[in-house]
Formats: C-alpha cells, sequence, structure tokens
C-alpha cells in the first residue's frame, strides 16, 4: 500500500488539474494562435505561467486505485500489476487465469 498522503496529493492535482483545465486550454489556444499579435501571444504566456503548477496534466503520476501503486500501472485497467496479479488469483476478474505450471 502507497503512503496515504502521496496518494492524497495525487488527488489534489487531479482536481487542480480539472479546475484549471478549461483556462489553461484557453491560455495556451491564445498562445498558439499564429494570426493573434506577437504582444497578445505573450501575455497569454506570462498569464500561462502564473497559473498554479500543479494545473498541469502532466504533474498527475498514474496511481493503482486498488493499493496506490505508482510504478506497474496498466492503463486499460486503472491498476498495477501486482493488484492484478491478487485479484485474478481470487477470481475476481473476470476472463484472467494465472497460468501455473
Amino acid at each position: 500500500m502507497a503512503k496515504k498522503s502521496a496518494v492524497n496529493r495525487n488527488l489534489a492535482v487531479r482536481k487542480t488539474v480539472k479546475r484549471f483545465a478549461a483556462k489553461r486550454a484557453e491560455l495556451k489556444a491564445l498562445a498558439n494562435d499564429e494570426s493573434r499579435p506577437l504582444e497578445e501571444r505573450f501575455d497569454a504566456r506570462l498569464k500561462l505561467a502564473e497559473l498554479p503548477r500543479s494545473s498541469s496534466p502532466t504533474r498527475i503520476r498514474n496511481r493503482c486505485e486498488v493499493s496506490g501503486r505508482p510504478r506497474a500501472y496498466y492503463r486499460k485497467l486503472h491498476m498495477s500489476r501486482i493488484a492484478l496479479r491478487e485479484l485474478g488469483s481470487q477470481g475476481q476478474i473476470p476472463g484472467l487465469v494465472k497460468s501455473s505450471w
């Protein structure tokens, strides 16, 4: 199990990203629009830099929903390989059979 503080910090980052997503997308579109004047684009970049750092989607860390583990994460299942193996061994994931020989 991962530290509760790390899991909670990641949840806070996800919430911040969601809150600022529209404003960030609007400013990025304005800053990257070549038809706009250079000063207006520069102002958009400055406003973008004033937003909280945690509002950037690259700050989000994919974590297992079962254990909170940050490594060996399967995006499709939203869990780590260890949690997948444990739940598969218990028969809680349909269609998954743990091989043994």
